[in-house]
């Protein structure tokens, strides 16, 4: 596995573990509806935040703008999937568990060389 697909992999999970932390336990969501909206979130924060925003404007911006995108991908999930109930509540804690993780993650990104971008 290259040091890449490793990086994404761990992305995931941390975006998996904030999106079960607060739209699975305190909305009460399906596994499966969680595992759905971390997975469209790490890609588009991946797209968007790590090979265009991060380079441009560096980790702190890129951190803050990750965590406001999955909340608002979270949010936009919740309008097009029936059934799907997110709380303010646990949209604010969502971005700011991702902003925490993203800041982490893009200093490991930044580290390593041979991780893309």
């Amino acid at each position: 596995m290259s040091k890449t697909n490793t990086a994404l992999l761990a992305k995931f999970l941390l975006t998996f573990l904030a999106a079960l932390l607060t739209f699975g336990f305190l909305d009460y969501n399906t596994w499966w509806s969680v595992f759905m909206i971390a997975l469209i979130g790490t890609i588009i924060n991946y797209l968007l935040g790590d090979l265009v925003v991060l380079p441009r404007v560096g980790n702190i911006t890129a951190s803050i703008g990750d965590g406001i995108m999955a909340s608002l991908v979270a949010y936009i999930i919740t309008i097009l999937w029936p059934g799907l109930t997110l709380s303010l509540t646990s949209l604010t804690v969502y971005a700011i568990l991702v902003m925490i993780a993203e800041f982490f993650f893009h200093i490991y990104l930044e580290n390593f060389e041979r991780v893309a971008p």
